[in-house]
């Protein structure tokens, strides 16, 4: 991720709710519809974000391995889209099937669904138990792009 560190909601808390926009099948989801049994991952990404970009192939691999284990994974863009217009709905669902994401791609027009997460950044990770409780919240990993590698950080 960039320099802008994840917010640490607090463990325990329970998943906000939403009903948000699944850019790729063009219906209405909400995380009730959507929550795996065992697990949820919700993430917070975008399509032109580096980070995101380079992790994109991980998050479709894991997706496609846990999903099997009963762990949902949940993709929500809430960025701006007159600042990004790359990170418009009908390129989130370019994107969705360029990369093959086992996953919906959902559209976070207002931002309500990110403030309510405290999500600050692409991309950005929660995991949440069964009954939706937060056990984990941050980055996937310590990689970088390559680009963006340097020894400060």
């Amino acid at each position: 991720m960039a320099r802008t560190p994840s917010n640490m909601l607090d463990l325990g808390t329970k998943a906000p709710s939403f009903n948000l926009l699944d850019t790729v099948s063009g219906n209405m989801l909400s995380l009730e519809q959507l929550k795996g049994n065992k697990g949820t991952v919700v993430m917070f990404i975008c399509n032109h974000c580096p980070f995101v970009i380079h992790v994109n192939p991980k998050i479709t691999e894991l997706a496609k391995v846990y999903r099997e284990k009963g762990i949902q994974f949940i993709a929500i863009s809430s960025n701006d889209i007159e600042k990004y217009p790359q990170d418009a709905p009908e390129l989130m669902k370019v994107k969705a099937n360029q990369e093959g994401y086992p996953f919906p791609y959902l559209y976070d027009e207002t931002q309500e669904v990110a403030k309510s997460y405290d999500a600050a950044c692409t991309p950005d990770f929660y995991l949440f138990d069964s009954n939706l409780s937060l056990v984990y919240r941050g980055q996937l990993d310590d990689s970088r792009p390559r680009k963006w590698h340097s020894p400060y950080w």
